[in-house]
């Protein structure tokens, strides 16, 4: 069987050192079966552990192979359609619901870096910053519209306070939220898949699913297993490729490209990010970025639809990371990888139940760090009998991609496009 390492990232190479996983070898009974051991996954099992069930995780790859194990580290509030979308989509009551969920994310992540003592450089403070006057007043109106679902820490800034915490000549404005923050994002997820194990989790690396045989007590094969269990929690996102075909069909892979530089040094690392925090523009196609704990400046952007590996992913975004800080010209970059997350045609998760005992989560549209600890935590729940807030996803609604598969890559494509046309012009 294939072995399947990490991608060759700057995660991967300053991961903290953990005893190698075996495959799935036999056949096991257990009471959930969790497909997928990044963050939704690794949350779910974490959360069925602490009430009781017996858990499996199946990984096809290494813990964190996927998205959470590259993303570019910011812990961002709210959902990748904000609450006023799905208020003007569901209504209100529903709205009500999703809204107080919406900063739940990141509180659950600092609980379990505490109380497993997970290190994984965790620092407080993000940082939107709008680079047109009409990007600052939407910042001003999420301001309000975060405020009115309880969320108050938040700080507006001016074009004079936003060069305090950032040397960036760019931006006009931003919005500073203190619950927002950054990670190393692999160590995250390899701190929680050890909590899973010290409370009794099995996990199994490199051992795919490659068909669920479902049922009153479903299957999930692999290679030189199976596991029966009660329940499935389908948490493969981008990686999932064709194993639920109802869930290929409403959602699309798509690439996004990192850069990390070489150590910039205490001095000029200070002097980019002086609070250290993390930063995202407010562009659709936006650019983000942050330092590392060993003061090397990460820097991510740009979407790739159908999530085909760019060539050359240095010329993509060093001319990015140069826009926003042209005193880097001579820094050297050290890492570059790409990674896939899955995009809905809503741009909000997806959440539901096939047939009795197969429950998904996907889809978080490059927003889900703080989602995908959620949703763990909600499906959880579901499977303990408490579905009030799953239904309140589960009831969201979605649709496939017009033209299907073949055509869902070119039409999103030519929606990006457009949308990239509006962020140039400043509409």
């Amino acid at each position: 069987m294939a072995n399947t390492p990490y991608p060759e990232s700057y995660y991967a190479a300053s991961a903290n050192a953990v005893p190698p996983r075996p495959a799935l070898q036999d056949d096991v009974e257990t009471d959930v079966c969790v497909i997928g051991a990044g963050y939704t996954g690794l949350s779910s099992a974490l959360f069925l552990l602490e009430n009781g069930f017996k858990v499996t995780v199946l990984e096809a790859a290494k813990v964190g192979f996927g998205a959470s194990g590259r993303n570019g580290g910011q812990i961002v509030n709210s959902y990748s359609r904000d609450i006023d979308v799905i208020e003007r989509t569901v209504g209100p009551k529903q709205a009500q619901l999703l809204g107080q969920m919406a900063f739940e994310g990141g509180r659950i992540i600092r609980e379990r870096v505490a109380k497993y003592n997970i290190q994984c450089d965790l620092k407080d403070g993000g940082v939107f910053a709008a680079i047109t006057a009409k990007q600052m007043g939407h910042l001003e109106a999420q301001k309000r519209l975060w405020e009115r679902f309880g969320h108050t820490q938040l700080e507006l800034m001016d074009q004079t306070r936003i060069r305090e915490v950032v040397a960036c000549d760019q931006y006009v404005g931003g919005m500073l939220d203190m619950s927002g923050g950054h990670i190393h994002p692999l160590n995250l997820a390899l701190g929680e898949a050890a909590a899973v194990e010290s409370l009794g989790g099995t996990i199994y690396e490199q051992s795919p699913a490659v068909r669920i045989e479902r049922g009153a007590s479903p299957v999930v094969h692999t290679p030189k297993g199976k596991v029966r269990a009660k329940f499935i929690i389908v948490a493969g996102n981008a990686y999932l490729g064709n194993l639920v075909p109802e869930l290929a069909a409403k959602s699309m892979p798509c690439g996004t490209q990192v850069i990390t530089t070489a150590p910039l040094g205490d001095e000029l690392a200070s002097s980019l990010l002086p609070q250290d925090y993390c930063v995202e523009d407010c562009n659709y196609l936006l650019d983000y970025y942050r330092l590392t704990a060993d003061k090397r400046l990460v820097f991510g952007g740009g979407v790739v639809y159908g999530a085909r590996d760019p060539a050359n992913i240095e010329a993509i975004i060093r001319p990015k990371m140069l826009k926003a800080f042209p005193q880097l010209r001579d820094v050297k970059i050290d890492y570059a990888w790409t990674g896939n997350f899955l995009l809905t045609l809503s741009r909000l998760p997806q959440v539901g139940r096939l047939g009795d005992n197969i429950y998904y989560s996907q889809g978080c549209s490059g927003h889900g760090v703080t989602y995908t600890h959620l949703a763990g935590k909600v499906l959880a729940e579901a499977l303990r009998g408490q579905a009030e807030r799953f239904d309140a996803f589960a009831d969201l609604p979605h649709y496939p991609f017009p033209g299907g598969q073949l055509l869902r890559t070119p039409f999103a494509a030519l929606g990006a496009w457009y949308y990239g046309l509006r962020d140039k012009f400043g509409y």
